[in-house]
């Protein structure tokens, strides 16, 4: 490997403040500062040479968040640390950035125009909730936001812009993902009672997992069953079928996690022991299209198949050589499509395919999760028990993926000098959208949002018109189709019925009532 370095990943930091006080609210920045502080602390070097590690960080990767907006995020982290850093970023919203950094900082340490890197993210939202509800905004002793940044709203669909998803009040994650979850369903001929309970297994174990795990939102907080999971409830309401509220990421959170690398030279010259040292082999990550509608199919992921097969490549392994996995997990499709495309079996997998417990469990923290991933992965392979590990990190509505693969060993050839895959797919062309459609379609796939109350609020269909095969989204035209598209027991893809455009307006109209029929 002459003229390459080796990267390494050296400490691994986590912080979590269970408190929703008010008077403990701390800002995200403070919570990643605290879980840098514990990265280095983890590297287990004596004060002096700890100090030295510090003073050496010359590149600082921070992942967007949620909670706040700052001015410059990644330079006030820096600040904190009393460093400089020459290389600076703050990512771009989507839960596959702490992936995504990573391997981007492995890449700089291998090329020698990075010494020292953290890469760390974190979010405050559950004390931003509590001070809210206080109506104590801002935070006391919370940095100054940036009064010209865009906020970044989880429920409004609006913040997309005008499209033909917002034209239907579809794009939000709690409506794309059961799109997803129910043509999986359809495209493997599992009835809608089979498939929930499959969910509702998934994510129970996954709560097991939360329980025991100290860092975990709900660490010690008794499991829910899966029969709790699968039932709708007050307490566990239905909010986009089929996923109740315990089937979607659970976001109000206070937590921080941060990996520090460098390189082995580096490593050796402070006197870092080996034993503290975990080995990244490499990463892939790819997208599909921004626009739900203007995706193959809704029973699988080009970007996740993609990314995973390419990950392990650019690694060095095959799927055979990974002892543990991290899915992501803000609904139970992202898992099962992972899965899928690895052979692994939903339900009692060989091998574990979440270190943390999911986000509803562990805790969604915004675009952080896998951050945490990485950090627990750092720590598994260094016990011995597993050799090498493989993240998978989801964002947007199913739209952007990243893969890293970590080991106990070094690779025997310099890290990949790039990501091998392009920023989008592109080799699985969609089917032709009809922004207007008129006549008989069938359905290719749904959901139903529901009410507050428990009752169905509005159908989202995504279908296919027969006459031509060309694509269409539309909402129920009338409370007969509502009421069918909410069935539990009825699977709706693959059923004909109408579509027309809506009467002075703009969105497209389904209905299963051949009154409809033009």
């Amino acid at each position: 490997m002459a003229g390459r370095s080796i990267p390494i990943v050296v400490g691994v930091g986590d912080i979590k403040n269970r408190s929703t006080k008010v008077e403990d609210a701390v800002e995200p920045m403070l919570l990643m500062l605290q879980a840098t502080l514990n990265a280095i602390k983890d590297t287990n070097l004596p004060e002096a040479q700890a100090r030295k590690l510090q003073a050496s960080i010359d590149s600082v990767s921070v992942v967007a968040t949620w909670t706040w907006n700052y001015p410059d995020l990644p330079g006030l982290l820096a600040e904190n640390l009393g460093v400089t850093p020459e290389y600076k970023v703050l990512s771009d919203h989507g839960g596959n950035s702490p992936a995504k950094l990573f391997d981007e900082a492995a890449r700089r340490i291998s090329f020698g125009e990075s010494k020292v890197a953290v890469v760390t993210g974190g979010e405050a939202l559950a004390s931003l909730a509590a001070c809210a509800a206080a109506r104590k905004l801002p935070p006391s002793g919370w940095t100054p936001p940036d009064k010209n940044a865009r906020t970044v709203s989880l429920s409004d669909v609006t913040r997309y812009g005008e499209n033909l998803g917002t034209i239907h009040r579809i794009g939000l994650p709690i409506h794309v993902y059961p799109l997803y979850e129910a043509g999986f369903r359809a495209h493997r001929n599992q009835t809608i009672r089979n498939n929930n309970k499959e969910s509702s297994e998934l994510y129970a174990d996954f709560a097991k997992v939360a329980e025991s795990n100290p860092l975990a939102w709900n660490y010690e907080q008794p499991a829910p069953s899966a029969e709790f999971i699968s039932t709708v409830s007050k307490k566990n309401r239905m909010i986009c079928t089929p996923y109740p509220l315990l089937m979607n990421a659970f976001n109000n959170i206070n937590l921080a996690g941060t990996c520090i690398l460098t390189s082995t030279e580096y490593a050796k010259e402070l006197g870092i022991l080996e034993s503290r040292w975990i080995y990244p082999l490499g990463g892939a990550g790819t997208s599909d299209s921004l626009n739900f509608w203007e995706r193959p199919n809704y029973h699988s992921s080009p970007s996740i198949s993609r990314s995973l097969d390419s990950g392990l490549e650019v690694s060095g392994l095959r799927k055979d050589d990974i002892d543990i996995y991290d899915f992501y997990s803000c609904f139970p499709i992202v898992p099962k499509l992972a899965c899928k495309h690895l052979d692994l079996s939903i339900l009692k997998p060989s091998k574990p395919i979440t270190l943390l417990g999911g986000l509803t469990s562990f805790g969604g923290a915004g675009n952080n999760y896998s951050m945490h991933a990485l950090t627990e992965m750092v720590r598994e392979l260094r016990k011995g028990k597993a050799r090498n590990g493989l993240v998978l990190a989801n964002g947007g509505t199913l739209t952007y993926q990243h893969v890293v693969c970590l080991s106990s060993q070094p690779r025997k050839s310099p890290y990949p000098a790039k990501n091998p895959l392009p920023a989008l797919l592109n080799d699985e062309p969609p089917p032709i959208v009809d922004e207007y459609a008129e006549g008989e379609g069938v359905i290719e796939t749904y959901t139903v949002e529901f009410h507050r109350n428990g009752k169905p609020l509005r159908g989202h269909v995504v279908g296919r018109l027969l006459v031509n095969g060309h694509r269409f989204l539309a909402n129920e035209k009338d409370e007969t189709t509502l009421v069918q598209l909410a069935s539990e027991t009825k699977e709706q893809i693959g059923r004909k019925g109408w579509v027309s455009r809506e009467s002075g307006g703009r969105r497209n109209l389904f209905s299963f009532d051949q009154i409809g029929k033009l």
